[in-house]
């Protein structure tokens, strides 16, 4: 059976996000369910809010993520978290996001590589099953299991709570990408030579 993207959309619907209250953006402790990447105890935290439908995003983490991560978060300078913010069409990001939650913590952001590098081929097919069991497999996930999570009704309500709660964290945040250095925003697109400039100072100590 092929995803039922009108159901999907109707869950979607069911579990809507709530407004986001007042709340200030922490750069220290991060709620347990946020996917975490790199050293833990890093002095830098970097936040990205970003939606696996965003072609800002997905360009992103084609051209400037391999070169981010090699350069902060594989030497463990800096502790790097993507937080889900569904965008247009909503029910097939969130579908996405919650394949990746499926998958084995260790295995979360291969999954989102996956999908960010399969955005395009699924942008122009609409092979919306194809390009989620392709990410999915990415994880470990069988088609069954990337069918059960995409259209699981748990799955969307824990995914409208994490934006939610996030949201009311981070009040100023309402477009992907966003990114939030140590609590400081860039928004949009950031080339390496924009996030160095905002990184190293935090590394050396002066900010």
């Amino acid at each position: 059976m092929g995803i039922d993207r009108r159901s999907l959309g109707q869950a979607i619907a069911g579990a809507a996000v709530l407004a986001a209250a007042p709340g200030l953006g922490m750069a220290g402790s991060l709620p347990t369910d946020d996917r975490v990447l790199g050293n833990a105890r890093a002095r830098v935290t970097v936040i990205e809010y970003a939606s696996i439908t965003c072609p800002h995003c997905a360009r992103w983490h084609a051209e400037v993520w391999p070169s981010f991560r090699a350069r902060y978060v594989d030497t463990g300078k800096v502790r790097f978290v993507l937080r889900e913010l569904p965008t247009e069409p909503a029910a097939v990001a969130a579908a996405g996001f919650m394949v990746a939650r499926c998958a084995p913590a260790a295995k979360y952001y291969d999954v989102v590589d996956a999908l960010f590098e399969g955005q395009e081929a699924w942008l122009q097919s609409q092979d919306l099953r194809g390009w989620l069991t392709t990410a999915g497999a990415r994880g470990g996930l069988t088609p069954a299991q990337v069918e059960a999570c995409a259209l699981s009704r748990e799955g969307v309500a824990a995914l409208n709570a994490r934006v939610n709660r996030n949201l009311t964290i981070d009040t100023q945040v309402s477009s992907t990408p966003t990114f939030l250095i140590n609590g400081a925003m860039l928004v949009g697109e950031q080339s390496l030579e924009a996030l160095d400039a905002a990184i190293q100072p935090l590394l050396r100590g002066r900010r």
